[in-house]
């Protein structure tokens, strides 16, 4: 019966498809917001990003390389863990149906990435070393690492039937929202809107724009499942669920400190990976808290160009419209530093 009654809780196993009457009417809600948001990498212009990239040194294009590198693959594992353990597990027709939406969201910054790696690196043999970055840039594959050890961590799971299953399931819920999207993601945006400050690469910068309130909507989502969770089953929020969150926090911090010395290794005027950490440290913070923890880290936003960034941008994205949208763009661009 499982197939067409409400299940009692929203991580209890099954199939569930009556929407009728509604158990979740919030992520039916967050599902609409996400249709009305609708964006295409179409409308994103790139057109003065090539003749930026010929003017920044090469400790900045070093920092370009390494962070589009990272975009190459980044979407596509949290797509995965999407389809192969989310849309699984959370048993409400609606929030399944927003799971559809963030997977369409997912594809679209793949294009998006895509069309970046075409526009930016016109080189194949270039092209192809970006797009394994995850196999020959050690401080990529680290953060690819622990994003599939978690990944891992619950794909063998058929059933949520246990406690202990449901809290391995949780884990890898909250390291997806509050560490891969709320730490590794933000940490890569911090990098496009730096530059943007600097006046360079506004293509890039408007478009993550568009990813940025995507990947926010996706955290407030997940966020949204967790606090549903603990309302229905406060047994799993226990010591040791708190203990593992925030050694998956220490170690995905650690994880984009490493990254940050990487691209900024070469001295980038501006930027420092000492900030870099404060701000990653600033935004676990927020994301424990709204897990309902205390706060670890007591570090201060260092970047001013990361005020209130959510709305800035797209408050008026319904009056937007951009045309000269160019992938095929003339011209040589060579970036001199490696892979």
């Amino acid at each position: 019966m499982s197939r067409v009654s409400r299940p009692a809780r929203l991580l209890d196993p099954g199939q569930c498809l009556t929407l009728r009457p509604m158990a979740y009417p919030a992520f039916f809600e967050m599902y609409r917001s996400a249709i009305k948001n609708t964006w295409t990498v179409e409308e994103v212009d790139f057109s003065t990003d090539v003749g930026d990239l010929r003017k920044m040194t090469d400790a900045e294009r070093h920092l370009v390389q390494r962070l589009v590198a990272f975009f190459a693959t980044g979407d596509s594992i949290v797509a995965n863990n999407l389809v192969l353990n989310l849309y699984r597990h959370i048993n409400a027709p609606e929030a399944r149906m927003y799971l559809s939406r963030q997977l369409y969201e997912e594809a679209l910054h793949v294009q998006f990435y895509l069309t970046l790696l075409d526009t930016y690196i016109p080189d194949p043999e270039d092209r192809h070393r970006a797009f394994a970055a995850v196999e020959n840039i050690p401080s990529i594959r680290q953060k690819a690492d622990f994003c599939m050890r978690w990944l891992d961590s619950v794909e063998s799971l058929g059933r949520l039937d246990t406690r202990a299953e449901r809290r391995r399931f949780l884990l890898n819920l909250i390291c997806f929202a509050a560490c891969v999207e709320g730490l590794f993601f933000f940490g890569a945006f911090a990098y496009v809107y730096f530059l943007r400050s600097r006046g360079l690469l506004h293509g890039l910068a408007a478009g993550t724009s568009w990813v940025f309130r995507d990947e926010s909507a996706h955290m407030r989502f997940a966020f949204e499942v967790v606090s549903t969770a603990r309302r229905e089953e406060p047994e799993l929020f226990d010591a040791g669920l708190a203990r593992s969150i925030l050694d998956m926090m220490d170690e995905a911090i650690a994880c984009e400190a490493r990254f940050a010395e990487d691209l900024l290794g070469a001295g980038v005027a501006g930027m420092s990976a000492r900030d870099v950490r404060r701000y990653l440290e600033f935004c676990a913070d927020q994301r424990l808290a709204t897990l309902g923890m205390p706060k670890r880290y007591g570090a201060k936003n260092p970047f001013s160009f990361m005020d209130l960034q959510d709305v800035q941008e797209v408050t008026n994205f319904f009056e937007r419209r951009v045309s000269a949208y160019q992938v095929g763009v003339s011209g040589e661009v060579v970036l001199d530093a490696s892979f």
